[in-house]
């Protein structure tokens, strides 16, 4: 009977407040529903909507058309977004089913960059497959209701199972979203207006829970950027590593003892470290076998934050 009860207050909470107005809930095509799923990964559903989501569909409408684009013309159009293994999977992905994903959860999860909980979301959004949803505003709703401060993956999925109720998965899903990202937040709580609050275990000291780990100190490192300059154009580099792999760069050392142009200094803060970087300008007499691009052909490559603040200390020097 509580379970009964608690579904209904959830799903009346969701018929008179849930953001039925995102488009992604306005359709059941899968592929939008999956991209919005991708981009919403340590990223807010502003920043989305304003700068992102509909941009990248006018220009890969269909899952056919970005399976066919080049990697380059993906990261240019995730340029900005961050997390750039999120772009390079979504193309993997289209390039590996052509022109339709999966209508289930378990094969949804084969694919690349699809981990349980964004398969079942994607799952019961597009096919109304019922699975319970684990993200970060879903878990942090069973950490408070069931007052519990310290949980793995698999005791979490356990709640999740549990507290799921299958007679309305969309809806139930959606309204678990949104109570997360609206009510019961990280900080300032809004206990008062959760339709969770005559069963909830920690409305008292929804703050307590889960238990806050302390972070450490994010590490800086120091670098130096090499602008190699060779006539009007500059060397620009792809990019190997895991974090920004497929995207150009400016060379990158720890020292640099070769005579260069100070440009400048730059900063950019990525989710494990901070950069620091001085930025020198490195004259070349020919071209060195290194790929060489003017401005304007670099404005139409994809580059890191980082990248684009060393290109605008070229453009004042220019």
């Amino acid at each position: 009977m509580q379970k009964q009860t608690r579904t209904q207050n959830i799903l009346n909470w969701y018929k008179e407040f849930g953001r039925e107005e995102l488009p992604w809930r306005k359709t059941t095509d899968a592929y939008p529903i999956y991209l919005s799923e991708i981009m919403l990964q340590q990223t807010q559903v502003k920043t989305v909507l304003e700068r992102f989501y509909f941009q990248f569909l006018e220009k890969f409408p269909t899952l056919e058309s970005l399976a066919q684009a080049s990697q380059d013309d993906v990261l240019k159009a995730w340029e900005g977004l961050g997390y750039y293994t999120r772009a390079r999977n979504l193309h993997k992905t289209a390039q590996l089913v052509k022109t339709a994903l999966p209508k289930t959860a378990k094969e949804l999860e084969e694919l690349p960059g699809i981990g349980k909980s964004t398969a079942n979301a994607i799952a019961c959004f597009a096919y109304n497959e019922a699975n319970p949803i684990l993200d970060a505003n879903v878990k942090r709703i069973l950490y408070r209701f069931y007052a519990t401060k310290k949980a793995n993956d698999k005791q979490l999925w356990e709640l999740s199972h549990n507290f799921f109720d299958e007679t309305q998965p969309y809806e139930f899903n959606q309204a678990l979203m949104d109570i997360g990202s609206t009510i019961c937040t990280p900080r300032n709580a809004q206990c008062e207006n959760c339709p969770l609050q005559t069963q909830c275990l920690g409305k008292d000291s929804p703050q307590e829970y889960p238990t806050k780990i302390k972070k450490k100190p994010v590490p800086i490192k120091q670098r130096k950027i090499i602008v190699y300059n060779y006539k009007d154009k500059y060397a620009l580099f792809k990019g190997e590593a895991k974090l920004l792999g497929g995207l150009w760069a400016f060379r990158q050392f720890e020292t640099f003892e070769q005579k260069a142009i100070e440009l400048g200094e730059i900063s950019q803060t990525y989710s494990h470290f901070k950069l620091q970087a001085q930025v020198l300008l490195r004259k070349c007499n020919n071209n060195e076998n290194m790929q060489w691009f003017t401005l304007e052909e670099i404005e139409n490559l994809a580059l890191s934050g980082a990248d684009k603040k060393v290109l605008s200390l070229i453009h004042k020097k220019a």
